[in-house]
């Protein structure tokens, strides 16, 4: 069952709590992601544990939860011999998935599906670079059917997440226009830029005057880089701001592996709403145990903006 209010009219209301990294809750529940799918390929060979990776951070106090479908393509599936109708149905399983779970737990609940940028189909960590030799309209097409799918299963926002530079989120605004659902725009970036090295005000920009994003911010980066970009997130589009960043530790691509010690302070959320963030959460190796604190620390009462 969908939430009485929409995201938007949520928002308005005071912060909403966002889920977790859904790879590493998976992975604590025993799941093998060591594959170029990584945890969308669950959607074919083990959705129940994808619903029970939601509900544990709906458990924890996330009230916004992001499907499976970060890494999950027409593209990727064709390369395993599922059909487009097949694809289609999976990217809708996804937002199913979410939903039943919120479902199970008994909470309003928000689904975000997930729109992983064009580099996470080529799982060779190029979503962290950008600029893949493609241009605007190549990518816009790559895009749009995966939006129109994942539209189509009636998700509460699109969550166009970690998206690496402003090519790849122009090509990504276009392909969800008209699709009936908000969206929200999350940047990836290092060294208050973009992956791609262009400045954040540039970057935000893109969503000013757009009517169908309802909050603009970053993702799956450093913790660091939070409070500075949440700023000028609002500053630059007048909207609210996302933030979702990593624990804080390092990935080491030779090794396959994570390395240094994590510095995600759930502490730090109060900061971050009063800068005007609206949906704050967490992305890699960021469990159900942190979002606990966030939620704890966004609590009114608790130190958090009042509700």
């Amino acid at each position: 069952m969908k939430p009485v209010r929409t995201l938007a009219e949520a928002l308005r209301a005071g912060p909403l709590v966002l889920d977790g990294g859904l790879s590493n809750q998976l992975e604590a529940q025993g799941c093998d992601l060591s594959d170029a799918l990584w945890s969308a390929r669950l959607l074919a060979d083990g959705p129940e544990q994808i619903e029970a990776a939601h509900a544990a951070y709906v458990r924890a106090g996330a009230r916004v939860v992001t499907t499976a479908s970060y890494q999950a393509t027409f593209e990727g599936f064709a390369r395993r011999g599922v059909s487009r109708a097949g694809t289609a149905r999976l990217l809708g399983r996804s937002v199913e998935l979410a939903r039943e779970a919120a479902e199970r737990v008994g909470a309003e609940i928000w689904v975000a599906a997930s729109v992983g940028p064009y580099g996470a189909m080529l799982a060779d960590g190029s979503e962290y670079r950008g600029r893949y030799g493609l241009s605007v309209r190549e990518l816009e097409r790559f895009h749009r059917p995966r939006a129109e799918a994942l539209a189509a299963a009636g998700p509460d926002v699109l969550a166009l997440e970690t998206v690496p530079d402003v090519d790849e989120a122009e090509a990504l605004l276009r392909a969800v226009d008209g699709c009936g659902v908000p969206v929200w725009l999350s940047y990836t970036v290092e060294g208050g830029r973009t992956r791609a090295g262009q400045e954040l005000a540039e970057a935000f920009a893109v969503a000013a005057g757009n009517d169908q994003v309802v909050a603009v911010g970053i993702n799956c980066c450093d913790p660091e880089e939070a409070g500075s970009a949440v700023e000028l997130a609002a500053a630059v589009t007048g909207k609210p701001a996302v933030v979702y960043p990593n624990s804080g530790e390092r990935w080491d691509a030779a090794a396959r592996g994570w390395r240094g010690d994590g510095t995600f302070d759930p502490s730090r959320a109060t900061a971050w709403a009063e800068a005007g963030a609206r949906l704050i959460g967490g992305c890699c190796r960021v469990g159900p145990s942190l979002v606990a604190a966030l939620a704890g620390a966004l609590a009114p009462g608790a130190g958090g903006p009042p509700q």
